[in-house]
């Protein structure tokens, strides 16, 4: 059974130590922009920060 288990659902590939995660990845992305904004809001200029998709509205 476990054999079975092991090739219908393998364990996926573990990345190696030049190739982040995608989750590390996301979050030095995320700590990147978080870290524009902050220093954009303290001194009072406008840093290029790609915006965000627009929100549909329904109905």
């Amino acid at each position: 059974m476990r054999e079975l288990s092991r090739k219908a659902f393998p364990e996926p590939g573990v990345p190696t130590d030049d190739q982040p995660a995608a989750i590390k990845a996301a979050r030095a992305l995320a700590l990147r922009r978080a870290r524009q904004e902050r220093a954009s809001r303290t001194s009072g200029t406008v840093v290029a920060v790609p915006e965000s998709a627009a929100l549909r509205t329904t109905a």
